[in-house]
């Protein structure tokens, strides 16, 4: 049975997994496939999860926020924040919808800070204004 590896790699640590038959991933254009001795290939996985098969019916999920994928020489490299791996999809799904939820509130979290640090510039530059024309 023909098969290729995969590179999983992210801010703290890397995989290589040996054997892998199939790969699906989903970019901003839909779902697609990779099978072994596939064309040169790259592109953008969308947050949520992706799939691979070490066998028939041997699936293992891998939950990402994002990715940039590339296949070449029988090769997929996946490059990503951070990514969770898996072999139950109710366990990972459950994962990677905390992880959703904790990047969420930390995006909040820094829209929150931006718009104090803007209102904070603002009352500085009305500030420097006074006291320009105060001084002329």
């Amino acid at each position: 049975m023909h098969s290729f590896v995969l590179n999983l790699f992210d801010a703290t640590h890397e995989q290589h997994i040996a054997g892998v038959t199939s790969f699906i991933g989903e970019d901003a254009s839909g779902y697609f496939g990779i099978k072994p001795n596939h064309a040169r290939f790259m592109t953008t996985l969308v947050f949520g999860l992706a799939r691979f098969s070490l066998g028939a019916d041997d699936w293992q999920y891998l939950a990402l926020p994002g990715a940039v994928i590339y296949f070449n020489n029988n090769e997929l490299t996946i490059s990503t924040r951070h990514f969770l791996l898996d072999t139950d999809i109710e366990r990972i799904s459950t994962l990677l919808e905390q992880q959703l939820i904790t990047e969420e509130e930390n995006l909040q979290a820094t829209r929150e800070s931006l718009h104090r640090m803007e209102q904070a510039i603002f009352k500085r530059m009305l500030g420097l204004k006074r006291k320009t024309v105060w001084q002329a």
